[in-house]
């Protein structure tokens, strides 16, 4: 058990260390984005499927909460909480529809949806993406393995190399953390 339990972990700082030999430049643009448009008293919007979603959720509650230092709340919601709009859309439109129509509803010009997405194929977060690039918002993601046609369609995107979803999702919320204390840094100072 422990020889398995030092190979994952050790599986996990391999996609990690590949991460930061290629896609440092492409994380600092995405909070530069992020930066700018809650500069601009614009939102950030983000949107994922099961574990994707709870990353979604974790990122936002950082960035609306805190992550590092006290300061002011940030505007970020994760499109994965709301119970009663999912199972309506999902219901009414299917669940391909869950993410699409509430990024109609409330995504604008110079807001930015960050769409995460292991396999870089999920339809509905797909369909979030055109939805809100249509109204003129800035549209980043994080996915894995190829990428996927999400890597195609964003304007920015980290794709993990890895096949396996457990180490893709690692990643992303390391990413997901590191663009939390950029933004603050870049907001709020350095002050702790």
């Amino acid at each position: 058990m422990e020889k398995f339990i030092r190979q994952s972990l050790e599986n996990s700082i391999a996609v990690k260390r590949a991460v930061a030999e290629k896609f440092p430049p492409v994380i600092a643009r995405m909070a530069r984005v992020m930066v700018e448009a809650l500069r601009n008293g614009h939102r950030i919007y983000i949107a994922g499927n099961g574990g994707s979603a709870s990353d979604a959720q974790h990122i936002a509650g950082e960035l609306v909460g805190r992550f590092t230092m006290e300061r002011k709340a940030l505007p970020a919601i994760a499109l994965t909480t709301d119970t009663a709009v999912l199972t309506a859309i999902a219901n009414d439109y299917g669940y391909d529809e869950v993410f699409r129509r509430q990024v109609e509803a409330h995504v604008r010009e110079g807001d930015v949806l960050l769409c995460i997405s292991t396999s870089g194929n999920s339809p509905n977060v797909l369909k979030a993406l055109e939805q809100a690039k249509s109204v003129g918002a800035r549209v980043l993601a994080l996915a894995g393995r190829d990428g996927g046609k999400l890597a195609k369609a964003a304007e920015l995107c980290v794709t993990v190399p890895a096949k396996e979803s457990a180490r893709i999702q690692e990643s992303h919320i390391t990413i997901g953390h590191i663009l939390c204390e950029i933004i603050e840094k870049e907001m709020f100072g350095d002050s702790k």
